[in-house]
C-alpha cells in the first residue's frame, strides 16, 4: 500500500477535525433543545394557580450552561491555534531546493542589473546627449 503524502494526511486530519467539531456542535444543540423542552414541559404542568418552585438543580444547570458559553480564552487564542495547525500542514522546501532557488534569484538580479546598466550607459545616455546638442544649436 502506498504511503500518503503530507497534503493527503493534512486533508484527512482537517476532515477528521471538522467531523469532530460538527459532532460536538450537534450534541450541544441537542442538549440545549432538550433542556428547553423540559423547561416548557415543567411550566405547562404547573397550571395557572400553582406556585412555581425553583429547583436548585435547574439553577445549577443554567449557571453551568452560562459558564460554558462565556469562555473567551478559547475564542481569544483560537487564531493562534489555527495558525499552529496550519503551519504543521505546510510542505516546507528542502535545503537543496532553497539553495538552488536562491541561486536562481541572485543570478536573475545580477543579469537584469547589468542589462539595465548597459542599456542606460551605452544607449539611453548617448541618445539623450545627441538630442540635447541638436535642440541646443
Amino acid at each position: 500500500m502506498a504511503h500518503k503524502s503530507k497534503t493527503q494526511r493534512a486533508k484527512a486530519s482537517t476532515a477528521k477535525a471538522n467531523r469532530k467539531d460538527r459532532q460536538i456542535r450537534e450534541e450541544e444543540a441537542a442538549e440545549s433543545t432538550s433542556v428547553a423542552a423540559e423547561e416548557k414541559a415543567e411550566e405547562s404542568k404547573g397550571g395557572l394557580l400553582k406556585k412555581k418552585e425553583s429547583k436548585p438543580e435547574a439553577k445549577q444547570q443554567a449557571a453551568a450552561a452560562a459558564k460554558k458559553e462565556s469562555k473567551p480564552k478559547k475564542v481569544r487564542f483560537q487564531f493562534l491555534k489555527d495558525v499552529r495547525a496550519e503551519m504543521k500542514r505546510v510542505t516546507w522546501p528542502t535545503r537543496q531546493d532553497v539553495v538552488r532557488w536562491t541561486g536562481v534569484v541572485v543570478g536573475a538580479l545580477l543579469f537584469f542589473g547589468l542589462f539595465v546598466a548597459v542599456l542606460d550607459n551605452l544607449v539611453i545616455t548617448p541618445a539623450l546627449l545627441g538630442l540635447g546638442t541638436i535642440t541646443g544649436a
